[in-house]
């Protein structure tokens, strides 16, 4: 089983986003995206702990019109490109923030014995790039760069990794393809949908959930309470960029850190059984 977010829009600017794209409010409306949240347990052993639970976080964006699709910033996943990278919410960005006793139990920069609130995020680049960092509590640290987010032993940076190798489309031969009218009316990472009038992008990385603690953890004690999947999407338009927000639930305008718009993480639903795991 799986936990299931359709994320919404922001709708703050939309009149003006839907301008500058040379599309409507409605067909910006009919962009869809859907983070599927999954546990998926690695341990073969009858008796699981942390260190063998992952988060797997898997992103399906469906755009409407070929037109976004040609717009779109997507680019190629490129394997010399996995690694740590700051700044990437600027483009394309495929984020997630958790909160919970996992993450409290971190090596923290919480200096107040857990009186406030710590959470962590991970942004991730079509390209493969990535970032985790984690917070005391709103925005805090708020100076940029952010330092990055530390294994249990307080050396290592964390990390996420990349579900397969995607097969994607640059923007480079999407927009060849689009001009030289050749792209297929579906095109998306996977096997081409003969008759479809979208277009689809999708990404699948895990998170390996004992980097975050090295206190050892149970089947009922993952440790994450809170989850929020956003996603932001990034177009080069005549007028210059333009970027759309998309969660669950949105805060006016658009911050994906209020975590009183944050969703309750249901680790059942979310727990995919060893047997299931082909």
């Amino acid at each position: 089983m799986s936990q299931i977010f359709n994320l919404c829009l922001a709708t703050d600017t939309l009149a003006a986003d839907a301008e500058q794209l040379g599309v409507t409010i409605a067909d910006l409306q009919g962009i869809q995206i859907e983070v599927v949240a999954t546990l998926v347990n690695r341990a073969k052993t009858a008796q699981p702990t942390n260190t063998k639970w992952q988060l797997q976080l898997d992103y399906c964006i469906t755009l409407p019109l070929k037109s976004l699709a040609a717009q779109l910033y997507w680019p190629t996943w490129q394997a010399e490109q996995v690694g740590f990278a700051d700044y990437l919410w600027e483009q394309t960005c495929l984020e997630c923030f958790l909160a919970g006793e996992l993450i409290n139990s971190a090596v923290s920069i919480n200096e107040n014995n857990n009186k406030t609130n710590p959470y962590m995020e991970i942004n991730a680049s079509p390209d493969g790039r990535y970032a985790l960092y984690q917070f005391a509590d709103y925005r805090n640290p708020a100076t940029l760069p952010l330092a990055p987010l530390l294994q249990g032993n307080g050396q290592t940076r964390a990390s996420i990794d990349w579900k397969a190798t995607p097969f994607s489309v640059s923007n480079a031969a999407h927009n060849a393809a689009l001009q030289a009218g050749s792209m297929p009316t579906s095109s998306f990472n996977g096997p081409l949908i003969a008759g479809a009038k979208t277009y689809h992008f999708e990404r699948s990385f895990y998170l390996s959930l004992n980097q975050l603690s090295q206190v050892q953890t149970t089947n009922d004690e993952i440790g994450i309470e809170y989850i929020h999947p956003c996603v932001i999407l990034s177009f080069d338009t005549k007028f210059g960029k333009t970027a759309l927000y998309f969660a669950p639930n949105h805060a006016v305008p658009p911050d994906f850190h209020d975590t009183q718009y944050w969703s309750i993480f249901d680790e059942k639903v979310a727990m995919l059984k060893p047997h299931s795991i082909l």
